[in-house]
């Protein structure tokens, strides 16, 4: 019996890298992509090889078109059909307020968080859709908690990219529905990876975890345990939610 296959975008570190390996163990075959640093990528592959599954680490830019029409070529060669597409990479942009921001910095946040994930599920589609000739399958995007808090003085740009991500799981999901794809999210709120420091905000957790109801940041895994539910035949019947895993923040 074929394992099915899931792309993780952006799986070679933080949540995406969580993902990955979670899905590996769990019988996933595994093809995450990695924007530059292959070492990285690599480490995550050993991991899920020592525990028995498999996985494919692919360099892929999520700001060209050409990458992911190579990406989804690759997966189709070499793994199979696509099961589950998880929409995972991207990234903040430039720490500044909004009357700080330059359009090249807005186009590259609003280029890889949102062009990239409406590219990639048109390719999921394709393969997925039971009108189409596909088996059905899920998709699950990673949205931000800052969608709904708004990002002030730090982020509103990141913020607003993950609005767009919520609004195209939202609108994916009702139309897609019928052809036999589910399309849900998850909405991390202060979770421990390194975004926070590459971003040049190191004390940013411990700053803002005082606002967590729960009093505590959260982890990767625990985002990446939410991610394999939705994927999961267990979610069945659920598509079009957007899963809070913020501590109550």
């Amino acid at each position: 019996m074929m394992r099915p296959v899931m792309i993780v975008t952006g799986g070679s570190q933080g949540i995406g890298a969580a993902v990955a390996r979670m899905a590996g163990a769990r019988g996933y075959t595994v093809a995450l992509t990695y924007q530059s640093n292959r070492d990285m990528a690599d480490a995550v592959v050993r991991d899920i090889e020592a525990g028995g599954g498999k996985a494919l680490a692919i360099q892929a830019e999520m700001a060209d078109e050409a990458a992911i029409l190579s990406l989804f070529a690759t997966v189709d060669r070499e793994l199979g059909p696509v099961t589950v597409l998880v929409n995972n990479a991207g990234g903040p942009g430039p720490v500044c307020k909004i009357d700080a921001i330059t359009a090249e910095a807005l186009d590259a946040v609003l280029t890889v968080n949102v062009r990239a994930p409406f590219l990639t599920t048109r390719e999921a589609i394709k393969r997925m859709a039971t009108d189409l000739g596909g088996k059905g399958g899920a998709i699950v995007n990673i949205s931000s908690r800052a969608a709904e808090i708004g990002g002030a003085n730090e982020w509103i740009h990141y913020a607003a990219s993950k609005g767009a991500v919520d609004s195209l799981t939202i609108g994916s999901a009702r139309e897609l529905a019928p052809r036999g794809i589910r399309v849900n999210a998850v909405s991390p709120g202060l979770i421990e990876t390194d975004l926070h420091a590459r971003a040049g905000l190191p004390d940013r957790l411990t700053r803002l975890v005082g606002g967590v109801p729960m009093g505590r940041t959260g982890s990767a895994d625990e985002v990446a345990t939410a991610v394999l539910w939705l994927a999961s035949d267990e979610a069945s019947y659920i598509t079009g939610i957007i899963v809070p895993i913020s501590g109550g923040r």
